[in-house]
């Protein structure tokens, strides 16, 4: 089933929505992907248990553009969530968000934490991840980290044909499951989100300086960790001291998974966030 696409108009512009499921509202996005009808791997997670709401942020899709470049930072991008929930009408939604899309939640949680029903974390981080581990790829000191940034170079390259760069692509994602011989299984679904360029460079630039570890306390709402105990992308380490930071918060760790716990270990994610939720909004609660 393809998820319906919405317009919402909000105070700080027009954004595109797509939804999916019934249940608690929960928002979930990503930094800089571009999604459409076909949706996404993470949000479907979620679409059995609750309503979800798959956001195109601003300079993605058919949502506003940036007047302004300070218009894709981090924090702007929360506000423009915020915004985004107040025109749909609900007082408090949950928040789900995978890698950078994590690490707006954990903006998100900080500064909004009372609009949070609960806030669901996965293979993310506090601050800037790559220069302080070498258990990042993007760290030059990781196994990994040429041939990483040599597919990287190549998927940069003019003239690529659609099959090269979807080789490419491949090659990359595998580089990022703890096994890449399942990588088949993983990715079966016809799932076509794309990236927005702009997004990406301005967060490429905004990361070097992200470092919001001294505010973690601030975060109130019940907050769920995840990650892989083989992430190279936002090592784990980055998620123990979230889980450390936030008082309200729980950390589950996927002994069989890199930086894809909801494809890799699809059963046991879906076990986890299901008990969290039903913990949270059970009537005794």
């Amino acid at each position: 089933m393809k998820w319906t696409q919405n317009i919402i108009k909000t105070t700080r512009g027009d954004f595109e929505v797509f939804t999916k499921g019934e249940g608690h509202p929960l928002c979930v996005t990503h930094h800089y992907s571009e999604f459409n009808e076909t949706g996404d791997s993470f949000a479907d997670a979620f679409t059995k248990t609750n309503q979800v709401f798959l956001v195109n942020l601003r300079e993605a899709g058919n949502s506003a553009k940036a007047d302004q470049p300070h218009q894709l930072s981090m924090l702007e991008t929360v506000l423009d969530l915020e915004a985004i929930r107040e025109a749909l009408g609900f007082d408090k939604w949950g928040f789900a968000g995978h890698s950078t899309g994590g690490m707006l939640g954990v903006v998100y949680g900080i500064y909004f934490s009372e609009k949070l029903s609960f806030n669901v974390i996965v293979g993310a981080a506090a601050r800037e991840y790559m220069t302080f581990s070498k258990n990042c790829i993007y760290n030059e000191q990781h196994t990994h980290f040429e041939k990483m940034q040599e597919l990287m170079e190549n998927l940069k390259q003019p003239g690529l044909s659609a099959a090269e760069k979807s080789s490419l692509k491949i090659k990359r994602t595998k580089l990022s499951l703890a096994n890449p011989d399942n990588y088949d299984d993983y990715f079966s679904e016809d799932i076509r989100k794309e990236l927005s360029a702009v997004r990406l460079n301005f967060f490429s630039r905004e990361l070097h300086v992200f470092d919001v570890t001294r505010k973690l306390g601030m975060i109130t709402a019940p907050t769920l960790i995840m990650c892989g105990r083989y992430d190279v992308q936002c090592p784990l380490e980055y998620s123990v001291e979230m889980a450390d930071g936030i008082l309200n918060s729980t950390l589950t760790i996927f002994e069989d998974s890199n930086h894809y716990p909801f494809l890799e270990e699809a059963e046991r994610f879906n076990e986890v966030y299901q008990s969290f939720i039903d913990q949270l909004l059970s009537p005794t609660n």
